[in-house]
């Protein structure tokens, strides 16, 4: 064996065993020394240094003290908030909202503002990133990462827009302009992708490695979870099942390609609306009119039913090539259809296919692309401090 590994072994070890004791005091909240010695393995002595050494780097803090039995009590230690902030956004056609979160998960300022056509995309995110930043009282400085969502592709060589649902002021060239601006590191993901995320954290997907979540709002979307990570494609274009040829539809070409994805023009909601109308359910709004149909029982079925025939010729040519076990339906017409058309899209995927997936409505409720932005900069920002522990 080379002995050239062996000086770094014990710097190594100290990294290993101080992320260990960070994640600790996140999932389980202020502990002893003696505690974090327990739960880790390590001697008291040990246990000591680290958190002394963690105390030293501002990533852990006194909190309290645990009264025990004989001598002084015991000090309860917990990672410290503000040792670090992150924000993400949701920029949507209409609105833009940005979250500030602390180190730990928790959100502590916020920011909402109507966006319309901008001719600015770097203001409106400057004003919503800075604003979301000053209500939560955390200096700029203190953001190590901002995530944005937006109804797009992102090219996965730059990092930049390619092309944004919606967003016709949103091109290449316009990440390098906000890391500019704002001065803190800064990513693009796809808002579906981030819906995906937060349904793996706390929604309908925890605990599955392997799943697809499939977007059914004013666009159509799909995000793909292998093994735990998202699949982009080559060109950031992977589940955009929008564009999906279909029987019952015009397929476009060239031009038309941008305005009238085949798909689309079958389970967008603008079709859902109609679809709706036809069957008694007029509605200014196309999750509205799902509603309708599945608060009305046994009425509203035939409108579900058709519903979930146009949903499963996506979700079914997804699943032949992918065969994910898990199956989200998410977007506004995901969520308001609820078990009654995510049951029906199951059963009419396993009628036409060979595949079996189990498909389920969205378990979040609120804010799906929000969270899973931060969500996203926290893991990152996460890796970032908390592997900085080897100094």
């Amino acid at each position: 064996m080379s002995m050239t590994r062996l000086p770094g072994t014990p710097r190594l070890l100290r990294a290993l065993n101080d992320r260990a004791a960070l994640e600790l005091l996140l999932e389980q909240g202020p502990l002893t020394r003696a505690r974090l010695g327990e739960l880790t393995g390590l001697s008291k002595v040990t246990a000591s240094q680290l958190v002394e050494r963690l105390e030293e780097r501002g990533l852990v803090t006194r909190v309290g003290e645990q009264a025990g039995g004989r001598g002084p009590n015991a000090q309860l230690y917990a990672v410290r908030p503000g040792s670090a902030h992150v924000v993400g956004v949701d920029f949507g056609a209409d609105r833009v909202v940005a979250a500030c979160a602390d180190i730990t998960g928790t959100v502590v300022g916020r920011s909402e503002q109507a966006t319309g056509d901008t001719e600015d995309p770097v203001g409106v995110v400057h004003d919503a990133v800075v604003e979301a930043a000053s209500s939560a009282g955390a200096p700029l400085a203190t953001v190590r990462r901002v995530v944005l969502g937006a109804p797009g592709l992102v090219d996965p060589a730059s990092g930049d827009i390619t092309f944004a649902f919606n967003l016709p002021r949103w091109h290449a060239g316009l990440l390098g302009a906000l890391r500019d601006d704002l001065r803190t590191p800064l990513v693009f993901e796809n808002d579906v992708n981030l819906a995906a995320m937060a349904e793996a954290r706390s929604g309908a997907a925890q605990g599955v490695a392997d799943f697809v979540l499939a977007w059914v709002d004013a666009g159509i979307g799909l995000a793909i979870v292998i093994g735990g990570r998202l699949h982009h494609g080559s060109t950031g274009a992977a589940g955009e099942i929008g564009w999906l040829p279909v029987p019952g539809v015009p397929i476009p070409r060239a031009a038309a390609l941008r305005t009238k994805p085949a798909f689309q023009q079958l389970v967008g909601a603008e079709a859902v609306r109609a679809l709706a109308r036809e069957h008694g359910y007029p509605d200014a709004t196309a999750a509205g009119g799902v509603s309708a149909a599945v608060a009305d029982g046994a009425a509203g079925a035939p409108m579900l039913d058709e519903l979930a025939r146009r949903l499963a010729l996506g979700v079914t040519s997804t699943c032949v090539v992918l065969d994910p076990p898990l199956v989200v339906l998410a977007g506004a017409v995901g969520g308001a259809g609820g078990a009654a058309l995510a049951e029906r899209v199951q059963r009419e995927v396993a009628a036409i296919a060979l595949v079996r997936p189990r498909v389920v409505p969205t378990g979040l409720t609120e804010e799906p692309i929000l969270r899973g932005a931060l969500h996203t900069a926290l893991a990152a920002v996460r890796d970032e401090v908390f592997g900085s522990t080897t100094s």
